[in-house]
């Protein structure tokens, strides 16, 4: 090995080491003044029936209430430090304490939790933002930012990428489709979200399947369980670019029944020429509870209509559009539609004292319409008319009983998916399509993972999963069809393979402050139909087809290792984590042939640390700080950046409550630092600069009645975070402007 490379390895491991130390050691600072006395060893696993594992394989629960799979570390009540519930809110503001949130997740993991308040007081207007203030989080977004449509959330560095390797579950099932569009978190109504839990890594894997490379973001919804007989909330909402926005949601309870509805809709010109977005969303719940049995069924829809902006073009002859035209468009005519309907049902039924039995299964179906015509509607370019649906069934069995005198938690299941896509690509709407495009993607699953107690102050976890996918795909040519430019007929696929994911972890609480985790996880990521069908033949520099395209993708893989610390002590809570990723055949866009291929092998490592402080029994400070290296570790790019990836990311909020519930302040800031353009794998490019903007929201609450008003990006950064570089001129790109200040003011009640 050269000296040069060992030189680079060294520094790295520096770097790296570094950013994890500084983080403890500025953070810890503020532990030992907080310090509260030893206690004694926590007490051991708790065996009790789950709770709710119908919404949650691995599920959050708080220090109060039943079915947590470890009683919590003893924390003393609380006044309302996290500030009083927010305005509108369901928690209740006469408490006088809150419950210390735990996160029981995948044992040896780094996880975070989004609570139902933090996100109704966050002055972000989108979930992905909210999101986006967990270490290790980034955002890329193509549409102008409109209510998040379009903004994928990237977990540990994936780039352009980020939607096929971040895996999203609502209530604990899975929702990614085996297309590359990802699940639009603008589809969720905010208000229908009790949690968010985090899971960064790739230990889910074990337990959900594939694309859970970078992490598992898992969305709870709320279902009215447990409430009051009625229960009403309405909001409205006017802001900047002429949007509108409308929030309703009801709840009933009687007996064991209980429903639950929460809609929203949105209008707004959007921040440029052609932004336009009309949406309406919608989520509702029939519950059946009692002690034994609960069954549920949720049936969700979505509406969107979109236009497309696209990029802002700059060059090196002087031709720079961020300067003279930042708002505008050179594809006045470009939209894109989406329409989606889901129903998933269940039941949990318990067996015998800790062990249950959970069946759910659903359907969702998702129609999109695209039209892409450049600057002229008579001059049709491309339109694309896809259909795409899939049924599910996942029982699994919860045991959570002693073994061999240890306290046990098992969970071990099945799950089958079915997915049916179907795509026309005709040159303009109505013609007969050039292509059209049929694939059918089957997966059946089985895992188990399994905690034990193997001390009182010990846990450890192992889980393995055995996945079979079967995947046929057909590509039916029209060489008569308007728009046919000599690309090939794409060969057949019929194929099958079984893949291993597996998971093992550790963690050691050496008293009720200080706590250390560990885990090791492989999991794999299989192709989607977008990469597999490709959006266009491949050319080289002198339009000559250079590479047929081809559905036989490889299965990526990935190795991880992680270990980091859990600090609580007194007001002051802090963790803090390591990891490296080593990926081989990442699937990737490759600029210079213009398909999707397995690269050369890839690395991700980093550091993550986050921390929260109770100043006192109104303000709650938080802020948090990444370190994520993504490069290639073989191959011609060898040592270069990925694209799309912020080495460095950080965040700070406060959250004060300037006069009881009345009159309450909310700040957050975020930044990011510089990163790859897409396209430029060979790091010879402009850099996207870095940027920061800092969020501002004005709340209270009288009675019924509530309001907000937010400030966002309050001082005005012109940015960007996504821009696509030329394959043959350099300084030659295409960048996607973001708003500058927006604001947004919202009144309701509750009833």
């Amino acid at each position: 090995m050269s000296s040069a490379i060992v030189a680079a390895q060294q520094r790295r491991s520096f770097l790296l080491a570094s950013t994890f130390f500084v983080s403890i050691l500025s953070l810890g600072i503020s532990a030992a003044q907080a310090q509260q006395p030893p206690a004694d060893q926590l007490p051991p696993v708790e065996i009790s029936p789950a709770g709710d594992p119908n919404r949650t394989r691995a599920k959050a629960v708080s220090d109060e209430g039943s079915g947590s799979r470890r009683v919590a570390p003893k924390v003393a009540p609380t006044t309302n430090t996290a500030a009083a519930p927010a305005p509108g809110s369901d928690v209740s503001p006469s408490s006088g304490t809150t419950a210390v949130q735990q996160f029981n997740g995948i044992v040896g993991a780094s996880t975070a939790v989004i609570t139902a308040e933090d996100i109704a007081r966050s002055p972000a207007q989108t979930v992905q933002e909210i999101i986006a203030q967990t270490p290790g989080v980034q955002l890329t977004s193509l549409y102008g930012g409109v209510n998040g449509v379009g903004t994928s959330v990237d977990v540990r560095g994936f780039g352009a990428f980020a939607t096929s390797n971040t895996l999203l579950l609502i209530n604990g099932r899975r929702v990614n489709d085996v297309d590359i569009q990802g699940v639009d978190f603008s589809a969720i109504p905010r208000d229908s979200i009790e949690r968010i839990e985090i899971t960064r890594g790739n230990s889910g894997a074990v337990l959900y399947g594939d694309n859970a490379i970078g992490g598992v973001i898992n969305i709870v919804l709320k279902n009215g369980v447990g409430g009051p007989p009625v229960a009403m909330r309405a909001e409205a909402g006017v802001g900047s670019f002429n949007q509108r926005l409308a929030n309703v949601s009801v709840s009933t309870n009687s007996g064991p029944w209980s429903t639950s509805f929460y809609g929203n809709a949105i209008k707004s010109d959007g921040y440029r020429v052609n932004n336009a977005l009309d949406q309406r969303d919608g989520v509702g719940n029939i519950n059946y509870t009692t002690p034994d049995l609960t069954a549920f069924l949720t049936l969700s829809g979505d509406d969107q209509k979109l236009g497309l902006p696209g990029g802002r073009t700059v060059t090196p002859t002087g031709l720079n559009q961020l300067l003279t035209d930042r708002t505008g468009t050179n594809t006045p005519f470009d939209y894109g539609n989406k329409q989606g309907a889901n129903a998933t049902a269940g039941f949990t039924k318990t067996l015998w004292n800790g062990a249950e039995l959970i069946v759910d299964g659903g359907v969702r179906d998702k129609k999109q319409q695209s039209g892409f015509f450049g600057n002229s509607p008579l001059i049709p370019f491309n339109y694309v008319d896809t259909k795409l649906q899939t049924w599910s069934l996942t029982p699994r069995l919860s045991i959570k009983n002693a073994m061999f005198g240890l306290p046990s938690s098992i969970l071990t299941g099945i799950d089958y998916y079915d997915a049916t896509y179907h795509s026309d690509r005709p040159e303009f709407k109505g013609a007969p399509p050039v292509h059209t495009y049929d694939l059918s993607q089957k997966t059946l699953a089985a895992y188990w993972q399994q905690t034990v107690g193997i001390w009182q102050a010990t846990d450890f976890s192992y889980g393995a999963r055995v996945q079979r996918t079967s995947v046929t795909a057909r590509d039916t040519l029209d060489p008569m069809a308007p728009g046919y430019f000599g690309e090939n007929q794409i060969a057949p696929l019929d194929s099958a393979e079984t893949n291993h994911a597996l998971h093992i972890g550790l963690e050691h609480r050496f008293n009720e402050n200080f706590a250390v985790f560990a885990r090791a996880a492989s999991a794999f990521r299989t192709p989607n139909v977008d990469e597999r069908v490709g959006a266009t033949p491949s050319f080289d520099p002198t339009f000559t087809i250079a590479l047929p395209k081809t559905f036989n993708l490889k299965t990526q893989t990935s190795n991880d290792i992680e270990g980091g610390i859990r600090i609580k002590a007194g007001s002051f809570e802090m963790q803090s984590s390591i990891y490296n990723m080593n990926l081989t055949d990442e699937i990737h866009f490759n600029p210079v042939v213009g398909i999707d291929l397995n690269l050369d092998p890839t690395r991700r490592y980093g550091s993550e640390t986050s921390a929260s402080l109770r100043a006192s029994d109104t303000v709650l400070l938080r802020g948090g700080v990444a370190y994520t290296r993504a490069v290639f570790r073989e191959g011609p790019f060898t040592g270069n950046d990925i694209p799309l990836v912020s080495r460095y990311t950080a965040n700070a909020g406060v959250s004060w409550n300037v006069w009881q519930k009345y009159f309450v302040v909310d700040a957050t800031v975020r930044y990011w630092s510089t990163r790859r353009m897409d396209n430029d794998q060979a790091n010879t490019q402009l850099l996207i600069p870095a940027n920061a903007t800092v969020d501002f929201k004005l709340s209270g609450e009288y009675d019924r009645f509530f309001w907000s008003l937010s400030v966002n990006n309050v001082f005005n950064a012109l940015y960007y975070d996504y821009a696509i570089a030329s394959q043959f001129t350099p300084g030659n790109f295409s960048a996607y402007p973001l708003p500058g200040r927006t604001y947004m003011v919202k009144a309701g009640a509750t009833f």
